[in-house]
């Protein structure tokens, strides 16, 4: 698996305390199996777009709930920045779908 955002925020989470493994972070996070993140990387895939979806979604939830606080602002603004890419990996994926079908 190439280094994918996925990758940028479970590094985020575990050095944060939220995560301890990938396993932890695959289930509360991705709400996939526990082996998700280690499946990616074995067959070399990239992560769905669903699974990309849930994570902006939490993130940019979790972000917001942060930044209205002065204690974690910044990690809020992390969040919300993670989250951005997670939405540009998806629209990237999205394009390469349907670009193929369409000659523009």
């Amino acid at each position: 698996m190439q280094k994918t955002v996925l990758n940028d925020v479970f590094e985020l989470l575990v050095q944060i305390g939220a995560v301890s493994s990938e396993s932890e972070f695959s289930k509360d996070w991705l709400c996939r199996s526990e082996c998700y993140m280690r499946t990616l990387r074995f067959k070399r895939v990239k992560p769905s777009v669903g699974t990309l979806a849930i994570c902006a979604s939490k993130l940019q939830h979790y972000g917001r709930c942060m930044t209205v606080t002065e204690r974690h602002t910044q990690l809020g603004k992390r969040f919300i920045e993670l989250s951005e890419q997670c939405h540009k990996q998806i629209n990237s994926d999205a394009v390469g779908w349907w670009k193929d079908e369409v000659r523009v």
